[in-house]
């Protein structure tokens, strides 16, 4: 089965070819970047999300934007100013700022530096995302004794969300591989719904048996025995093991505290920010109201509604029962500095403010 990619490079055309999350499952529709605004409308829309591919869209487009610099005639300040656009396109994920600082310093040997480097960060990513999934699949199957596994998940965290394979979804395919996995119950996740559109279209297309839940049905479930374990990715995580993810997550990781359910966060070391130290720094972003006032086009509430929409909530650390990357799988204790995740040897000085 070929992978799916969200975010490829296009050496003909010098453009980001996006595959548009807005239609699926519908429609599979190529959404194509040839400049920094279009970019930016993509990531505010959510044509691409997810915190690893946000990183990669963010990294390459550094190269778009010095191309359309070179092309428009861009002083240095107005092309720093559309890279810091970029950058700034959504404020909670960590790996969208990390994707473009991760390049910036490459821009002064040129475009092909900066695609270089953007190549180097998406080939390790992926490989991240299969290691991770091997080590949290360890993890889960030492700690739960039930077999054939049943998990539970909130919102998309595959191979739409990063460069390929998943992070939660990776795990979740790395259970299904060894022959160990049962069911996965997949939150719908409102407003946008992107566990109904998006992660039981993946779980189709690898031959994973999947029940779509309401958001408000998962406390139950898993208060009713019906899972084993529940899966989730994350957008940012902070040092003391605080977890920032879609809206919904904090929900699931109460009723799995409940239910004494474990509760694991799967993510690359990227999302670890060390710079932010609990839960409470995490700027949380607030999307658009029409999203929660309108369905598929329709308003579905009073003319005069307001709405409260925000995109992301924080799991304390102290409901999260494992937090798994590429290097090392931690259970948090929300004291604790989770720095065992981004790998030996990095000290929390050596990353950049990412807030």
């Amino acid at each position: 089965m070929t992978e799916i990619r969200a975010v490829q490079w296009n050496p003909v055309t010098m453009e980001i070819d996006l595959l548009d999350q807005t239609l699926l499952p519908g429609q599979n529709v190529t959404f194509i970047c040839g400049s920094v605004d279009r970019l930016v409308d993509a990531i505010a829309r959510l044509v691409v999300r997810g915190a690893p591919a946000l990183g990669a869209a963010g990294a390459l487009g550094v190269a778009l934007a010095m191309i359309e610099g070179e092309r428009k005639g861009w002083t240095d300040d107005t092309l720093a100013e559309h890279i810091d656009a970029i950058r700034d396109a959504r404020p909670t994920a960590v790996n969208l700022a990390w994707g473009v600082d991760r390049v910036r310093p490459f821009m002064a040997r040129g475009v092909s530096a900066v695609l270089d480097e953007a190549a180097a960060l998406i080939t390790e990513d992926e490989r991240a995302n299969h290691d991770l999934s091997s080590r949290g699949a360890d993890w889960i199957m030492a700690a739960v004794d039930r077999r054939p596994l049943r998990v539970m998940t909130h919102c998309n965290a595959g191979a739409l969300a990063t460069t390929g394979w998943g992070t939660s979804v990776g795990i979740i395919r790395e259970l299904h591989l060894r022959g160990v996995l049962e069911l996965v119950y997949a939150n719908e996740t409102r407003p946008l719904l992107q566990g109904s559109r998006l992660t039981a279209w993946e779980l189709q297309r690898y031959g994973i048996p999947c029940l779509i839940e309401t958001d408000g049905a998962a406390a139950s479930t898993a208060l009713r025995g019906l899972i084993d374990v529940a899966i989730i990715g994350a957008d940012r995580i902070a040092r003391n093991g605080d977890v920032a993810n879609k809206i919904g997550s904090l929900g699931v990781a109460l009723g799995c505290a409940a239910a004494g359910i474990p509760f694991v966060v799967a993510a690359p070391s990227s999302t670890i920010d060390l710079s932010t130290a609990t839960g409470d720094d995490i700027h949380i972003e607030l999307r658009p109201e029409h999203e929660l006032l309108n369905f598929a086009g329709v308003r579905v509430a009073p003319e005069d509604a307001r709405a409260f929409n925000p995109a992301f909530d924080v799991t304390p650390a102290r409901y999260v029962s494992a937090i798994a990357t590429e290097f090392a799988v931690v259970e948090p204790d929300g004291v604790t500095s989770v720095t065992a995740l981004v790998g030996p040897g990095i000290a929390p000085e050596s990353f950049a403010d990412l807030s």
